[in-house]
């Protein structure tokens, strides 16, 4: 019996060969740098012509809710849960040296002058890129925001399922 074993150069270069280039992004997080980095990465795949999808989850979903909505939730801990999680891509704390609002209004503040665009501008570049936007069913209803709550732009209400049948196909998998 000749069995032949694969150097781990080899292994990866099949591997990948097997793989299309495709991109998923868990994102989780809902701070501010965090965000902009999943959509900075999302835009360089898609212009690279890789089809990406991210999956939004948690606090991550408020990258995708409309600007200063609460939840829509119709019990009043879930209703109180929204209030104090006010969505929208402008009102994301930074991860670090948020403090109360100052730090994050700074960062905002450097990146105007160095003309770097915000979290909405990058959302819709990934968007216009054909980056796909699913939100999490399961976190939706867990953290009290409805579907009208949402942008436009999500394409997919959908559940861990969907991204895992997304990300088995994909080459790259990312979690922010």
């Amino acid at each position: 019996m000749n069995s032949t074993k694969l150097e781990p150069a080899t292994a990866l270069a099949e591997l990948q060969e097997q793989k299309p280039d495709r991109v998923t992004i868990v994102v989780l997080s809902g701070d501010m740098d965090r965000v902009m980095a999943a959509f900075i990465i999302a835009s360089g795949a898609a212009a690279m012509g890789m089809p990406v999808t991210m999956f939004f989850t948690f606090w991550g979903l408020n990258a995708i809710r409309r600007d200063g909505v609460s939840g829509g939730a119709k019990d009043w801990l879930r209703r109180m849960f929204g209030w104090l999680n006010k969505g929208g891509a402008d009102s994301l704390p930074l991860s670090r040296f948020h403090f109360w609002g100052l730090g994050t209004r700074m960062m905002k503040r450097v990146m105007q002058q160095h003309r770097m665009p915000g979290i909405p501008e990058l959302r819709e570049t990934a968007h216009e890129l054909g980056v796909r936007f699913i939100a999490c069913t399961t976190t939706l209803g867990l953290m009290g925001i409805s579907k009208d709550t949402l942008i436009d732009d999500v394409d997919q209400l959908a559940g861990v399922t969907t991204y895992l049948a997304e990300a088995k196909e994909g080459s790259v998998n990312l979690f922010i």
